[in-house]
């Protein structure tokens, strides 16, 4: 067993940097390099590749651009990849892996994880009358894509039987890291602490640079976008783990980095579920441990549950987004007067041909701070982009939408200049469908060459009530004059996505205004701030161990992901618009 293993992370999702992999492979003193590159629209977009062409289904470029920029290299020193770029089609991307190795003069080994696909059971369960996770929705009759996140276990018996690539279908982002730690240090699938400590260490890896400084808050003091750091772990067998970056490259590493990476894309944070393990993150404790380096401690885990999360993607309709640029004097009045128009006129066209309404549509004036509703202080802009966004049912409906957008160049208002992209795109509109799945209805396997075995995966058990119910709240505060300060001056922040949930992490600049913010900024006071977007609750949890609160907020992100014709269907300024609330004056105290 070794003493250390130091894993590198080179991709956050499918379209991330090329400069990941070489730098990790050169300067990150690494032996193991892992990559993330899957998500829900992921998924559905390799289903229907592979619908077209059988060896088609996965990330093409970790092999065309990063295996082969570092293949030599990683043979060289014993460097063992793992990646989950096999997508809907794990062994066409390892039989173009093979055939690249065999052009490079390089053995390798390569072993793929399959037996996530559930395409197979959905009548079955359909039937059966399953129900969507957040809509409580059935079964979409005509289904792109199903497939179950498994865990670490697969990763680790196919480095257990000597893989030196592993390439798996759908699986949790951090198990890529997780199954590397079970192998070196002998983890077994009962050691939950230990379990939870790799999958901490996985979930800050997951996102690549955004454990480096990229989406920092105060991004200013982040040095060297252009060449950011990917970030690396360095884990000891007691499931401690310091975060770092190869020395020379950009980025930051500080406590506040890495707390807003815990925060990613998290719900309650004393079950962060996953299907190895059920993670306690409350009581994380970081520090500083040298230059761009910080330790991460006090992770707990519990024994996981006996489902896997099963992510599918349905079409339901068309949609189609363009953009207008306008110029001048009273910009943002003129673009919102432009989509109203756009709307009516594409409405009555609709009725004369006998077409139904949209189905939906979303009209948002960019650069007159749309995101920040009712918040927004971009009174004098002198330029916008309109941005239109409808879906419908009927693909000849949004055809007719595409045509008459050009129209507004000589029609409407002055200034109009037009999007830069030509005629809007009529697109079909792929929508998620999250379920539960009975680990027991699904065999993992590990193929290498022509050797194939079953992973055994424990059944797990349905859990005790939560340790962890939302944080006990003081009896609301009467409202007092504001300060004219933002809450960034005494937080910082990180949000997500998950569906139509959208997460906003706020972590305290210090001790100070922890203990102010625990008071004050109530699950009340961020629904109410934030009423013009989240249609539904908003829940609070608390991590102590970094000073930050969590809040989990409903119906937040006009349907999430894939399903959204906002500009920002992921959330990712949803911590910017929470940090602008301004501070009571009680807080002037505190800030520096």
């Amino acid at each position: 067993m070794k003493s250390k293993v130091r894993i590198g992370g080179a991709s956050g999702f499918w379209g991330d940097s090329s400069i990941g992999a070489p730098q990790l492979v050169s300067g990150g003193d690494i032996d193991y390099l892992v990559f993330d590159y899957l998500a829900e629209l992921t998924m559905s977009i390799m289903a229907a590749q592979k619908q077209k062409n059988p060896e088609a289904g996965f990330a093409l470029d970790f092999v065309t651009v990063a295996l082969k920029s570092v293949l030599k290299d990683v043979a060289a020193r014993g460097i063992r990849v793992i990646s989950n770029a096999g997508g809907v089609n794990p062994a066409a991307c390892a039989r173009m892996i093979e055939k690249l190795a065999a052009e490079e003069g390089v053995p390798v080994k390569v072993a793929i994880v399959e037996g996530d696909d559930v395409t197979p059971l959905l009548p079955a369960l359909r039937a059966a009358g399953v129900t969507e996770l957040q809509s409580g929705k059935p079964l979409p009759e005509r289904v792109l894509s199903a497939n179950a996140y498994f865990g670490a276990l697969p990763i680790k018996a196919a480095l257990d039987a000597g893989a030196q690539i592993v390439v798996t279908g759908r699986c949790v982002d951090s198990a890529v890291t997780l199954g590397a730690l079970m192998h070196e240090f002998g983890w077994s699938e009962h050691d939950y602490d230990l379990l939870a400590a790799g999958s901490l260490a996985g979930h800050i890896l997951e996102c690549g640079a955004q454990a480096t400084g990229g989406l920092f808050t105060d991004w200013e003091s982040v040095p060297g976008w252009e060449n950011i750091g990917y970030p690396v772990v360095e884990c000891l067998p007691d499931g401690s783990f310091t975060c770092g970056k190869p020395p020379g490259t950009g980025g930051l590493v500080t406590p506040a980095v890495i707390a807003e990476q815990i925060l990613y894309e998290i719900h309650d944070p004393a079950n962060y579920i996953l299907p190895d393990v059920i993670c306690d993150f409350r009581n994380v404790s970081l520090t500083p441990a040298g230059p761009d380096l910080v330790r991460v401690e006090g992770v707990r885990g519990r024994a996981p549950t006996p489902t896997y999360k099963v992510s599918a993607t349905y079409m339901d309709g068309f949609k189609s987004m363009a953009q207008l640029s306008i110029v001048g004097f009273d910009a943002p009045a003129k673009a919102r007067r432009t989509g109203l128009a756009l709307l009516a006129r594409t409405r009555a066209l609709f009725e004369r041909a006998g077409l139904p309404d949209y189905s939906a549509t979303n009209i948002e004036t960019l650069g007159a701070e749309a995101a920040f509703g009712p918040h927004a202080r971009a009174g004098a802009t002198r330029e916008a982009i309109m941005r239109l966004a409808v879906r419908h049912p009927s693909k000849a409906a949004l055809e007719i939408f595409a045509k008459e957008f050009a129209a507004p160049g000589t029609s409407f208002a002055p200034g109009t200049t037009g999007g830069g992209g030509g005629r809007p795109d009529v697109a079909p509109s792929i929508k998620q469908y999250a379920f539960l799945l009975d680990k027991t209805r699904l065999q993992p396997t590990v193929s290498i060459g022509k050797d194939r075995f079953a992973v055994a995966v424990p059944a797990g058990v349905i859990p005790a009530p939560s340790p962890a119910m939302p944080s006990a709240l003081p009896p609301a505060q009467s409202e007092v004059a504001a300060s004219g300060q933002p809450l960034i001056r005494i937080a910082h922040g990180r949000s997500g996505d998950k569906g139509d949930i959208s997460n906003i992490g706020i972590v305290a600049r210090d001790e100070r205004a922890w203990k102010f913010l625990r008071e004050w900024l109530t699950p009340e006071r961020v629904a109410a701030y934030m009423a013009y977007a989240f249609k539904g609750r908003v829940t609070r949890y608390e991590l102590p161990g970094i000073r930050a609160l969590n809040f989990v907020c409903e119906e937040a992100l006009g349907g999430g992901g894939m399903a959204s014709l906002r500009n920002d269907p992921l959330g990712k300024g949803m911590a910017q618009i929470l940090l602008s609330m301004p501070l009571p004056e009680t807080s002037k105290e505190l800030i520096a």
